[in-house]
């Protein structure tokens, strides 16, 4: 598929990309290679395909989800800038 220079310069003052003519040759290039290649990419016949998320078999390495014992308020609120009761003050944003 072609790509003109006057598209990709257009494209290019819409994202406020300043490019000199050697940019948009190339740019303008490049981008007609991506799009022969999704086009040689639609023409592969991929039905008997099953779909799949990764190349490789993965599973997940979790360790086991066991409750443990947390900090106390006070240990947690001990470095706190600014603590008000067993909460962390911080300044108020809204006006």
């Amino acid at each position: 598929m072609e790509i003109k220079k006057e598209t990709v310069e257009y494209v290019a003052n819409l994202a406020r990309i300043e490019l000199n003519q050697k940019e948009l040759e190339k740019l303008s290039g490049q981008l007609e290679d991506i799009l022969d290649f999704i086009d040689a990419l639609k023409k592969v016949d991929i039905k008997d395909i099953p779909p799949t998320s990764h190349i490789l078999p993965m599973n997940n390495v979790l360790r086991e989800d066991t409750p443990r014992p947390s900090l106390s308020h006070q240990a947690v609120l001990k470095n706190a800038p600014c603590a008000k009761g067993n909460f962390f003050g911080v300044p108020k944003v809204i006006e």
